[in-house]
């Protein structure tokens, strides 16, 4: 997933550095938190953890283990952690040239490059075993995988290709897949398309906040598509092209069971919406209408992410009928005897 997403900051002029700061064991316990949020990118582990829960939720509407969900979230949390320190690591000399990056904890000295790369590899590490001994292998393999992609490929490519973007989408495209084999230990086609929805959503989202901070990005070396795209055209064609794929994508989730019919139309008319504001950015390229775009895009996810588990499960009419959804009471042929077949929806689907 892309290590900028929802960071939008002031910009502090880099003279204002405290000059004596970089000793973290002598900052008080309030800021060392501080530190600690904006070198694991906490609103990016949170999305994180969001998408993992609402994987786990989906992929068994029935009943939830909680011991397993917490030790899901718990490894998938701590990799995601590692991921976002190890790249502020890597990326300390270009965030520094950058306003809206240089005031992170690495870049403004305070904290030391070692503290860092041990915290992160712990905390990688850490992650990783937690769900290969807790959950199961196929989600430790897809934690580490989804590390791996993240600093090794992502990472470098941003001062490469524009397709860096494609690849940051795969990091952010994995956790709900991570939730959802966590329960099924199987790739199934909900997962898929969990994770194809994440990684569309993140094209339109990013680019928006890419137009906007495309100079600053210019500045720090990395090349994003409105870097190169000085007109906008195809940066908002991207924008547009992918915010109406999330339509298709979004009934998906309806055709294949994963969620009902209460979500197929929250989420048309969620994509309609994002869609109608990416046709207003294509018409006029302004940083305003990107701003809208992207606090569109923010809105969007949750929202759909909320629908998808509040109508999970796939739709029987007959159970609609009958006043519900999750459970059908099915009556014996001899009235004398008690009705003793309860059958799920999936049964009833079989």
């Amino acid at each position: 997933m892309h290590d900028d997403q929802d960071d939008i900051k002031v910009d502090v002029p880099a003279d204002a550095v405290d000059p004596d700061a970089g000793h973290e064991s002598e900052l008080p316990p309030r800021k060392q938190r501080s530190i600690l949020a904006e070198l694991t990118k906490d609103r990016l582990t949170l999305l994180v953890l969001c998408t993992t829960a609402v994987g786990y939720i989906i992929a068994d509407p029935i009943r939830i283990e909680w011991a397993r969900f917490g030790w899901t979230l718990l490894g998938t949390g701590l990799a995601a952690a590692a991921a976002g320190m190890l790249n502020q690591l890597l990326e300390e000399q270009r965030d520094r040239k950058m306003n809206r990056t240089r005031q992170r904890p690495l870049p403004s000295g305070r904290v030391g490059r070692i503290t860092v790369l041990v915290i992160g590899v712990v905390a990688g590490y850490v992650g990783v075993s937690v769900l290969a001994g807790m959950v199961n292998l196929a989600s430790a393999g897809l934690a580490l995988s989804n590390l791996l992609i993240y600093l090794l490929l992502y990472t470098p490519l941003k001062t490469q290709t524009t397709l860096n973007t494609l690849v940051g989408a795969v990091c952010g495209a994995i956790p709900p897949m991570i939730g959802w084999v966590a329960v099924t230990g199987l790739f199934q086609p909900g997962a898929w398309l969990l994770g194809t929805i994440l990684f569309v959503w993140q094209i339109p989202h990013f680019m928006a906040l890419a137009w906007m901070y495309r100079d600053d990005y210019q500045r720090g070396g990395f090349r994003m598509l409105p870097v190169i795209d000085h007109d906008g055209r195809l940066t908002c064609e991207v924008i547009l092209a992918t915010s109406l794929i999330l339509i298709p994508l979004g009934l998906a989730g309806t055709m294949l069971g994963l969620a009902g019919w209460l979500y197929a139309i929250g989420s048309t008319f969620l994509g309609l919406w994002l869609t109608v504001l990416s046709v207003r950015l294509y018409r006029s390229r302004s940083n305003r209408n990107a701003r809208s775009v992207f606090l569109a895009s923010i809105t969007y996810l949750p929202l759909l992410l909320i629908l998808m588990v509040v109508d999970r499960g796939p739709i029987n009419p007959r159970a609609w009928f009958q006043g519900g959804r999750m459970v059908i009471q099915e009556q014996p042929l001899d009235d004398s005897l008690p009705a003793t077949n309860t059958m799920t929806k999936e049964d009833e689907d079989a």
